[in-house]
């Protein structure tokens, strides 16, 4: 026998926690809803997929896990929104500024360093990456300084570069002054 919406809904909504998402858009007829970074699970989406296809009012469902995209067709009849509103408070959906984490556009640009690493790291072998490219490059750029302008403390002294040099060679490589001494040898 088959299940109305609200047994459906009910059932599907055993996710861990709630799924923060932002409503993108919303035109008659088409609601896109964008789902937090940290929540973008292939299952989930998936299921709130499925919740939402087997409503009478809704067209079609289409979903991008990368971006985090949901975009719905639904009637334009009165109510209709309401209804799909309505299934995805009770698949666990929660509308809000989603600023879990990073922001979208700290996403992507983090995304884009993240895409450039493994470019720099593919072309040299593994041997370099963005973590030892960028200090060389400040601590060369201090050196530079020093040799073409002498000790000038004006404006950006080379010793301010050598200790960002410094500072984000250390930063980035995460140093710790303790070896795990429990871990097992391959």
């Amino acid at each position: 026998m088959p299940k109305t919406i609200q047994e459906e809904c009910r059932t599907r909504s055993t996710f861990t926690k709630p799924i923060s998402t932002k409503v993108v858009s919303s035109t008659p007829g088409r609601l896109r809803l964008r789902v937090a970074s940290q929540q973008r699970q292939l299952g989930d989406m998936e299921r709130i997929a499925k919740a939402l296809e087997a409503q009478p009012n809704i067209s079609h469902v289409r979903t991008n896990i990368q971006n985090g995209s949901i975009v719905i067709q639904h009637d334009t009849q009165d109510g209709s929104l309401e209804n799909v509103l309505a299934t995805l408070r009770d698949l666990g959906i929660i509308f809000a500024e989603i600023t879990l984490g990073k922001s979208e556009a700290a996403a992507g640009v983090s995304d884009a360093v993240v895409d450039l690493n493994k470019r720099v790291k593919k072309a040299t072998n593994n041997s370099v990456d963005l973590r030892f490219l960028f200090p060389l490059g400040l601590g060369i750029l201090s050196i530079r300084k020093l040799l073409t302008q002498g000790l000038q403390f004006e404006i950006i002294p080379w010793y301010v570069l050598a200790w960002y040099a410094f500072d984000s060679f250390i930063k980035l490589h995460g140093m710790t002054s303790q070896h795990s001494t429990n871990e097992p040898e391959s």
